[in-house]
């Protein structure tokens, strides 16, 4: 097994993901895009917490293609990806020791310029393979 990215507890992973999706939900952009796809809030942030614990502490548990769920999701468009994470780096921020919030937010940043390459290259060329770089 691969040692974690940077040192965080289970409990701070929890705490990010439960406060970014009230944020979410209460956000005037972003709340009705999550709403027309997350039927369960409860399920969605149990995924996605899965997701990151895999992402940085490297725990599996997760299954998923966040790229083919975000294409699939016809009204996610290109700017919309700054505005989640400058709503997820405030949450970092606001939870965690600056040196972990700072490594963290590297990586969702990573993951979100693929997420947001991902997605345009879909709008722009529907059915293409995906070019990878």
């Amino acid at each position: 097994m691969l040692p974690p990215r940077f040192p965080i507890t289970d409990a701070q992973i929890d705490t990010v993901i439960a406060e970014f999706y009230a944020v979410i939900r209460n956000h005037p952009g972003l709340g009705p895009v999550f709403a027309r796809h997350v039927t369960d809030w409860p399920a969605h942030e149990a995924r996605i917490t899965r997701f990151w614990r895999n992402a940085i502490l490297h725990e599996g548990g997760y299954s998923g293609n966040p790229m083919q769920v975000h294409r699939a999701a016809e009204d996610i468009r290109e700017p919309m990806f700054d505005v989640w994470l400058g709503l997820f780096d405030s949450v970092l921020r606001r939870n965690l020791p600056p040196e972990t919030a700072a490594q963290w937010s590297a990586l969702a940043h990573r993951i979100g310029r693929a997420l947001r390459i991902g997605t345009a290259e879909a709008r722009a060329c529907p059915g293409a393979p995906p070019r990878l770089r």
